[in-house]
């Protein structure tokens, strides 16, 4: 995208590339990250790359018509997850900055990006574009007793449950969801609605009363998780180019019983969850901070830091209702067991409908760039 103009960094790949919620749409997340999507287990912290001193952010694609201070509102919040020195030297100064300067103006929050980072970006092994997809925190009715229409059981993690243990397949469970669980179920979903919750990992619950809860990730059964989009188009349940969120969901619903069911079953991985108070805000990721809509991302660990300031730029998304792509500054904040590689990304769009719908349709090629604080 920088023709001759950024330093090239590259890590190696992490093994083969999962899938994330909208690969699962497009039949390739989240999606952990999911919503918020759960790490795995720790991996050992990628190279970190020199800062370069002839290479200013002001040489990435966009970069003048980037909302600097909105970047630098969210950076002001995800930097505290940062561990290295530099970064968080950098991030100090960020502090100062909304501390002494009220407001803080775009003008001086582009100031503190060009001053303070050097661009670096990151490649492929084969050195083609990467994949953007994104993410959402869903909103969905429940209901604290079943019915005809509410009747999927929103499951309590398992007694003595620990990361990585092996339980039954989506399938199994459902058969016998109590005996899995070991207590009663904490609400009721409609299917389809419950199977979107988990592959996000965490959503917001309105009961029969107007209550609102938030469903967060509690536990999984540890079976790798499996996009439907394509075993559905293969079927001709839906066209190759629409397996949009908004369409898988829409042939759930018409389908519900049976042969929705077994079609979700295609995806062996399962979700526990805890209900907590909707403090009205969005969820955590995995570095524990709040998601700042549209500018944080899922990324691998093993190519990324929590914390990290990343450029991405996405366009020519192939799956119908797409918009025409993204580009800006982003914070790793989240990870997800679909996100793998150095250039990959799940963009947290936002909590409800809307976010949901937009999320459903990202599918973008995606070059992405670091940067790299200054010591």
């Amino acid at each position: 995208m920088i023709a001759g103009g950024v330093r090239r960094w590259r890590t190696p790949r992490a093994g083969a590339a999962a899938l994330a919620l909208t690969i699962l749409l497009a039949g390739c997340v989240t999606a952990p990250l999911a919503p918020a999507p759960v790490p795995g287990e720790p991996r050992p912290a990628p190279p970190r790359p020199a800062a370069d001193a002839g290479l200013s952010p002001t040489v990435l694609p966009g970069w003048n018509g980037e909302d600097h201070l909105a970047a630098f509102e969210a950076y002001a919040v995800g930097c505290t997850a940062s561990r290295e020195p530099a970064a968080r030297a950098q991030c100090d100064r960020a502090m100062r900055i909304k501390q002494t300067s009220r407001p803080v103006t775009p003008s001086a929050a582009r100031a503190f990006f060009e001053s303070g980072f050097t661009v670096v970006a990151a490649e492929t092994e084969d050195g083609r574009p990467g994949l953007l997809t994104s993410y959402f925190a869903p909103e969905y009715a429940a209901r604290t007793a079943p019915n005809a229409e509410f009747d999927a059981p929103v499951l309590a993690r398992p007694a003595g449950w620990t990361r990585g243990q092996t339980l039954p397949v989506r399938a199994d469970i459902e058969a016998d969801p109590e005996t899995v669980s070991g207590a009663p179920p904490l609400a009721w979903m409609r299917a389809e609605d419950l199977f979107f919750m988990q592959i996000q990992g965490s959503g917001y619950l309105t009961l029969e009363d107007g209550s609102r809860v938030r469903a967060a990730y509690a536990a999984d059964n540890g079976r790798p998780f499996t996009g439907i989009a394509r075993p559905m188009a293969e079927r001709g349940l839906l066209p190759p180019n629409g397996t949009s969120g908004d369409a898988i969901r829409g042939w759930l619903a018409a389908h519900r019983g049976p042969e929705a069911r077994e079609v979700m079953a295609l995806n062996a991985r399962y979700i526990f969850f805890k209900l907590d108070p909707d403090d009205g805000g969005d969820p955590a990721g995995a570095a524990g901070i709040p998601l700042p809509a549209r500018r944080a991302i899922a990324v691998d660990p093993a190519s990324w830091r929590y914390g990290d300031l990343v450029w991405i730029s996405a366009d020519g998304g192939n799956l119908a209702g797409a918009r025409g792509g993204y580009q800006g500054l982003v914070v790793a904040l989240d990870t997800g067991s679909a996100i793998r590689g150095p250039v990959r990304a799940d963009l947290y769009m936002g909590r409800g409908e809307a976010a949901g719908a937009e999320a459903g349709a990202v599918r973008h090629p995606l070059r992405m760039w670091r940067l790299v604080p200054r010591g």
